[in-house]
């Protein structure tokens, strides 16, 4: 049976761990709001540049596509069979599981196209470090140490290793495995197509009609310019979703430990109450017994 000292002693350090999880919950809790605020203000840029890109394509000539500098980024010509996968996780633990949850989905689509050549890029060191390790899993680049200061810097180098990784294969279609911010307590995971990106936007943007504008610089050219800043900035979305996602998934991790830490306070500090009235008890008895046996 633990000594009045051990359960002290336990008490001491779940009341220390406590401190700790309720800080971690309160830093999740300031950053994610600041998170929150990059998604909101940044959804309706994605949304509109979507729906001029979508627009350009329908009103150029098919002619005109096939000539385009980035006609790849539309349509491949060719399949081989061959696919990338972007996976991004959290770069840190302590946040339930998150990582877990999206490293095995990855798993499982992998599995789901063992027939096909599947090339990785990793952004989070919890996917960097796990497929790493995995055999017949071949990881193209690694990004890790981003979040949760994530920035359009990050997005520009990761951008242009996935397009340096379509072209150097390529590959049939690029792939983004992320967890996308529902609300503080839903957290979705999401597998979209980023290229070629005509798979995704038509799917997603309504039609613009521009009958009524003249273009300077024409059509073709301002299509050409706005593509690769498109892939960017869904890239740029893609990873303030995830980084929302981690601290959200951090936060409320973080709440259930300080609380599942309380009630543990709780349950040693009745226990200790009773081993210390046990203790008075058997004293008292034995001072009875003693002044009993004297007289």
């Amino acid at each position: 049976m633990a000594s009045l000292r051990d359960i002290r002693k336990h008490i001491k350090a779940v009341k220390n761990i406590k401190q700790i999880t309720y800080a971690m919950k309160m830093v999740s809790s300031a950053r994610i709001k600041k998170a929150q605020s990059q998604i909101l203000s940044f959804k309706p840029y994605v949304n509109h540049l979507e729906e001029v890109i979508i627009s350009l394509k329908n009103e150029l000539m098919e002619d005109d596509i096939k000539s385009f500098r980035l006609s790849r980024f539309f349509k491949r010509d060719t399949k081989k069979s061959d696919i990338g996968i972007v996976i991004v996780s959290g770069d840190k633990g302590l946040c339930g599981s998150f990582n877990n949850q999206i490293i095995n989905y990855a798993l499982k689509f992998i599995k789901q196209n063992k027939d096909k050549k599947i090339h990785i890029i990793t952004v989070g060191k919890k996917s960097t470090d796990f497929f790493k390790k995995a055999k017949d899993l071949e990881v193209y680049y690694q990004m890790h140490n981003i979040f949760p200061k994530v920035n359009y810097t990050h997005a520009s180098l990761l951008t242009s290793k996935i397009i340096e990784m379509y072209d150097k294969y390529q590959l049939d279609e690029i792939r983004l495995i992320y967890s996308e911010f529902k609300s503080m307590i839903k957290q979705e995971i999401k597998n979209i197509t980023l290229l070629p990106i005509i798979n995704y936007i038509e799917k997603t943007s309504a039609e613009k009609k521009f009958d009524d504008f003249y273009f300077e610089p024409d059509k073709k050219t301002l299509l050409e310019n706005l593509v690769p800043k498109y892939i960017n900035v869904e890239v740029f979305r893609m990873l303030l979703e995830n980084q929302a996602s981690e601290l959200a998934a951090r936060m409320n991790a973080m709440e259930l430990a300080s609380k599942n830490a309380g009630e543990l306070i709780e349950e040693l500090t009745l226990k200790m109450n009773k081993l210390r009235q046990a203790q008075i008890t058997t004293e008292l008895n034995e001072i009875v017994s003693g002044a009993n046996a004297i007289n």
